[in-house]
């Protein structure tokens, strides 16, 4: 079970990444955001920020409708996110090491590709 201190260690471990000031997390690379914390709209009710779910940046429709059938308890998304590049996900349903990997992948394709040869170099053994 993850949590937003997990998403904040792992996105600060990649390169060039900067947070940003927010009620919860947002993190971006060159730019771009890749991971942050959901901003739930209700009608007739402030946005609140929810630090147990994270939005993020996948790679296309196909990716994100994969993951979205694929896992239904971990993945979601609302009508606001329709069109987008962009998933759900509920902290308390994926493991550190799954959230490891979508956040390093959704870091892969917000990051220019310099900074992701890097990356492949220094994790080839």
């Amino acid at each position: 079970m993850a949590d937003a201190d997990d998403v904040r260690h792992l996105a600060l471990a990649l390169p060039h990444v900067v947070e940003i000031d927010s009620a919860g997390f947002d993190f971006r690379v060159a730019g771009k955001g890749f991971v942050w914390s959901y901003p739930e709209r209700r009608p007739g009710a402030p946005r609140r920020i929810r630090t147990d779910i994270a939005v993020l940046y996948v790679g296309d429709e196909a990716e994100k409708q994969a993951l979205l059938l694929g896992e239904p308890a971990v993945f979601f998304t609302t009508p606001a996110y329709d069109g987008l590049p962009l998933v759900m996900v509920r902290l308390t349903q994926v493991s550190v090491d799954r959230l490891k990997e979508l956040v390093t992948d959704a870091w892969r394709m917000r990051a220019p590709d310099s900074l992701v040869g890097d990356v492949d170099q220094a994790s080839t053994p």
